[in-house]
């Protein structure tokens, strides 16, 4: 089954620096055995509103998402506003 966590940030200006650095630290060590991808995000025009996204392939899905998302959002809380949420893909597109 596949699926997939989305984690959006909204920073406030003068953290945004320090939540560069801060996530690039826990991505190194975060990520577990399932994970197809993980990729961030940022808003098109609100540089400052940014989302992790990690898709997982498994035998089931985890409707409160894996233990590496629920750790990013715990971490990344302290400088962000977070919202994090688990989707399960539906269908494939068609090329």
């Amino acid at each position: 089954m596949r699926w997939m966590e989305t984690i959006r940030l909204q920073i406030a200006d003068g953290n945004r620096n320090k939540l560069e650095q801060t996530l690039a630290e826990i991505v190194q060590d975060a990520c577990e055995g399932n994970v197809i991808e993980m990729k961030r995000y940022r808003h098109a025009t609100v540089k400052s509103d940014w989302m992790i996204l990690l898709r997982w392939e498994s035998d089931g899905v985890e409707p409160q998402g894996s233990q590496t998302g629920r750790c990013l959002a715990h971490l990344l809380k302290s400088s962000a506003l977070v919202s994090h949420s688990v989707w399960v893909e539906e269908w494939e597109s068609v090329d």
